[in-house]
Parts: structure tokens; C-alpha cells; sequence
């Protein structure tokens, strides 16, 4: 039950998490009159929210639980040099783990739950475009996103990919082109085929989701970093927050959005799905011209994005220890895969090298709604899609938070399941 304010909507409300979900729940929230505070225990895009490829791609949001990962990962398993890399690890939790995400890569179960990934997608960029025209002061841009191919055979795959999508309902807008129809003056002589996905977009991450945090704080919402929380109690119609330090906060209702790290706060609830971390590198690299847009290199599993006058480039999942220090290896590994298809890019002058944890589950469907405890929800386990669905998440979990009705785009994402 509810300790709720006029006509039945939660007062205050405690978001936990400074990233793109959690900030677009808070935000969303906020537009149902709503007073929330925001925790983190780092600082606003401190982690994935801030390091990820970029991409606003309703077309590529996907299970990453597929047939194709299973056969790709059963090769590749343990080199270190794959974009798929399990470190070997006596690690009882991540082999459970492991063995239900492969229980999932079946044609059938890929199916089900594409067809729950279709609405999200169908409506994800409009969330972005009421944020932005509510005061969120960062461009999204929109470009098509160039797949580029070494062997032409391997058009096949993705466009096979493609077909399968629209299969369960989405659409996608894609064109086969020669290189020099393309315009990227990036793709090497190496490349010899070219997809085009049309209807897609890219942001800065890092400054989209800062630039949400001021929008936040401006209609007169409280952040509050450096917080790490430890428990949450539910008392009296409300639910203390509780920090490392002994600090305490308390609301009506609270929201986990912490990404990698919500297993560990959420298990308690009653949420009985694992999220575990597919950690993601990237780099920044300068270029001799201006990149045109996002440029997708599948064989090698790679996202480069236009980033700040320069090319972000992003790839690899590591099923290592969310905190585990960034392995130098992964990045020479990402270089020596992407070196030979791109040109005109200064390798040896990267910077800004990052890695982290994208919240994985072992079916591959976010975790989005209420959990066992009166007041407490979870909104994280996108997978590497927790920027495109971010806004789409907050501005349904508010719908849901504030009306006390599960919107039908987030049953599938129920965290009891």
C-alpha cells in the first residue's frame, strides 16, 4: 500500500542511481508532481551512462540472449582477444549465470522476447524528444548508422538479423550500398560492403545525462552524490534509506537504479533475477576527418561514434567483477580488430580509455516495476541498451509509480518474474 499525497500520487520519492535511467525516472517523475531526491555513491554518469558507445538505436535494441552469441561464444570463450570473453574463474554465480543465459539463446526464447523489446523500441526516441523539449539542453542527432563489412558474405547475417526483428513487429529501414555511396571517409579499402540503418540517432552520453542531472536539479530536485547505500527499511508508510556513513533518507516510494550493482540491494526484495556485469571499453581516438556519423563494425563487434570533434570507439563483453580494474589487453584488443577497416584514424593518441559494467540478465529483459517490499522499485538490466531505453524506462516506472497501474509495455519486465 501506498502513502500517498493528493489524488493518490507518492509526495517525495527516493531515486537511487545518478545515470540515464535513474535520472529519467526522477525527471518523469517530477512531471507527476512529485518531489524527489537522487543518491549516488559515486557522482552523475559516473559509470556506463557516461562510457558507452553513444547510440540512440532503436534498431539494433536486441536480447543479447541469441542463437548467434551462443555458437560465437562457445568458440571464443576464454581468448582474450574475442569481443565475447569470459576470464576463467572459479566463480560458482557467474557459471550459474552463464548456464541460464545460454538456456535463453534459442530461436524460440529470442522470439518471445524480441516481441517485448518491439513496443520499447517503437516509442524509446520519443522519450528522448520530451525530455529535450522540456528543458534537457543536449542535442540528440540524427544519422543513419553505417554497418561496414570486410566480406560481403557477411551482409547476410545482419540483414538476416534485420529480417528476424521485423518478423516480430518492428520495423527497420536499411539500404545496401557500394563504399563510395556511403560518405565515410573513414572506411578503409579493407571494407567491400556497407549496410545502411536508417531511423537511428547518437548523443554525447556523458553530457546528455549531466545535462538531464541540471534539468533535474533545476525544477527543484535534490542530488545527492558520495552516497552509498547500504539498506532500505520499510516503516510507517515509508521507506528509510540508509547509507554506508549512517546517513538516512526517507520517501514515500523509492526507485533502484544502480546498474551492475543492483543484485545486491535488490535480492532482498524479492527479485530473484541476476544482473551481473558485461563490462564495455571504450576510447576517444582523433581522426584526419570529421566522422558523419556512427559507424558499426559487426565482424568485430565494434561501435564508433562522432564524439567531441573526435571518434569514440566502444566494444567487447567481459564477464568479469563489476570493479575489477580496466584490463589494457581488452583495449589492444579492440585497436588490433578495428585498426584494419578504418583509416585516417590516429590509434597511438587515444585517450579518455574507460571500461564499464553494463547491467546484464540471463534472459535479457530489463528488470522494471515493483518489488516484494511496499514503496521499493527497480528500474536496471537493460544490457547494452540501458541509453536508448533509459527515458522510455523512467517515463513508464513513473506512469506506474504515480498511478499505481503497470503500464502493458512493462509486464514482460517485471522484476518477480
Amino acid at each position: 500500500m501506498r502513502e500517498d499525497g493528493i489524488d493518490g500520487i507518492p509526495r517525495r520519492a527516493v531515486v537511487v542511481g545518478a545515470g540515464v535511467v535513474g535520472l529519467s525516472t526522477a525527471w518523469f517523475l517530477q512531471e507527476h508532481g512529485v518531489e524527489v531526491t537522487v543518491l549516488d555513491k559515486q557522482d552523475v554518469a559516473a559509470g556506463s551512462s557516461w562510457g558507452n558507445a553513444g547510440y540512440l538505436s532503436p534498431g539494433f535494441s536486441i536480447p543479447l540472449p541469441e542463437p548467434g552469441v551462443l555458437k560465437y561464444g562457445l568458440r571464443t570463450l576464454f581468448s582474450p582477444d574475442a569481443p565475447l570473453h569470459v576470464p576463467a574463474s572459479p566463480d560458482p554465480g557467474l557459471w550459474s549465470f552463464l548456464t541460464r543465459f545460454a538456456a535463453h539463446c534459442t530461436p524460440w526464447a529470442w522470439k518471445r522476447s524480441m516481441t517485448s523489446f518491439v513496443p520499447m523500441n517503437n516509442e524509446c526516441l520519443d522519450a528522448f524528444d520530451a525530455l529535450t523539449a522540456g528543458g534537457v539542453e543536449a542535442k540528440t542527432e540524427s544519422a543513419p548508422i553505417t554497418a561496414a563489412f570486410e566480406n560481403p558474405a557477411q551482409v547476410a547475417e545482419l540483414r538476416h538479423e534485420f529480417d528476424q526483428i521485423r518478423q516480430c513487429g518492428q520495423q527497420v529501414a536499411t539500404t545496401e550500398l557500394s563504399v563510395s555511396e556511403a560518405g565515410v571517409p573513414q572506411l578503409s579499402d579493407r571494407i567491400s560492403a556497407v549496410l545502411r540503418v536508417d531511423g537511428q540517432r547518437y548523443v554525447d552520453p556523458g553530457e546528455f545525462t549531466r545535462a538531464l542531472a541540471r534539468s533535474f536539479v533545476a525544477r527543484g530536485g535534490t542530488l545527492r552524490t558520495g552516497f552509498t547505500v547500504r539498506e532500505m527499511v520499510r516503516t510507517s508508510g515509508q521507506v528509510i534509506v540508509k547509507s554506508d556513513a549512517g546517513d538516512r533518507v526517507s520517501a514515500e516510494v523509492v526507485v533502484l537504479a544502480t546498474g551492475a550493482w543492483i543484485s545486491k540491494l535488490a535480492k532482498p526484495l524479492g527479485v530473484r533475477t541476476p544482473v551481473r556485469a558485461g563490462r564495455g571499453y571504450s576510447f576517444t581516438v582523433p581522426t584526419d576527418e570529421p566522422v558523419p556519423g556512427p559507424i558499426y563494425l559487426p565482424a568485430a563487434r565494434v561501435a564508433c561514434t562522432p564524439y567531441q570533434g573526435a571518434l569514440r570507439v566502444a566494444g567487447t563483453m567481459e564477464f568479469r567483477p563489476v570493479d575489477a580494474p580496466l584490463d589494457r589487453g581488452r583495449i589492444e584488443a579492440i585497436v588490433r580488430s578495428a585498426r584494419p577497416l578504418l583509416k585516417g584514424v590516429r590509434w597511438e593518441e587515444r585517450h579518455d580509455e574507460w571500461v564499464g559494467g553494463r547491467p546484464v540478465t540471463p534472459d535479457g529483459l530489463a528488470l522494471i516495476g515493483a518489488t516484494k517490499q511496499p514503496g521499493t522499485y527497480v528500474a536496471g538490466g537493460h544490457g547494452m541498451w540501458g541509453l536508448t531505453l533509459g527515458p522510455l524506462t523512467g517515463r513508464l516506472l513513473a506512469e506506474q509509480i504515480t498511478t499505481g497501474k503497470r503500464p502493458a509495455l512493462l509486464r514482460p519486465f517485471d522484476p518477480l518474474r
